[in-house]
């Protein structure tokens, strides 16, 4: 065990999540009418409407809790790394590559054509003339 890990299963400090299990779990044992392991007078179980969440909030800050977390920390693998290999074309292959990518915009382009404002004016005039 590391001094890390020593750290770490020592220090009182839980993440939110944590925090929030702990008290869910402890609540549940208090509404399940579980012994309290803190005194607590009846004016202040009156002051809290006897909430059992509130009570395991008080219980965990006062550090009676016997729950613990365990924190496990991911193992450490050494592997090599490999380089991929490089695939290598030869110059014809490219041009060949580049040709049919080319041919496929082409292709693409011809079910668009390029508008030509002289010809969009033509339209507009020839559906003006024939609303009228």
């Amino acid at each position: 065990m590391n001094l890390l890990t020593v750290k770490m299963t020592q220090s009182q400090d839980f993440t939110k999540y944590e925090t929030a299990r702990i008290l869910g779990a402890r609540a549940l044992q208090i509404a399940m009418n579980a012994p309290l392991l803190i005194k607590i007078s009846q004016e202040d179980l009156e002051k809290i409407n006897y909430d059992s969440l509130k009570i395991a909030e008080i219980e965990l800050n006062s550090n009676v809790l016997p729950i613990s977390i365990k924190k496990p920390f991911p193992a450490k693998k050494e592997e090599k790394l490999k380089r991929p290999k490089d695939i290598s074309l030869s110059e014809k292959k490219r041009e060949e590559l580049k040709e049919d990518e080319e041919e496929k915009i082409v292709e693409g382009g011809e079910i668009m054509e390029l508008a030509i404002p002289e010809d969009e004016r033509e339209e507009i005039e020839e559906g003006k003339s024939d609303g009228e």
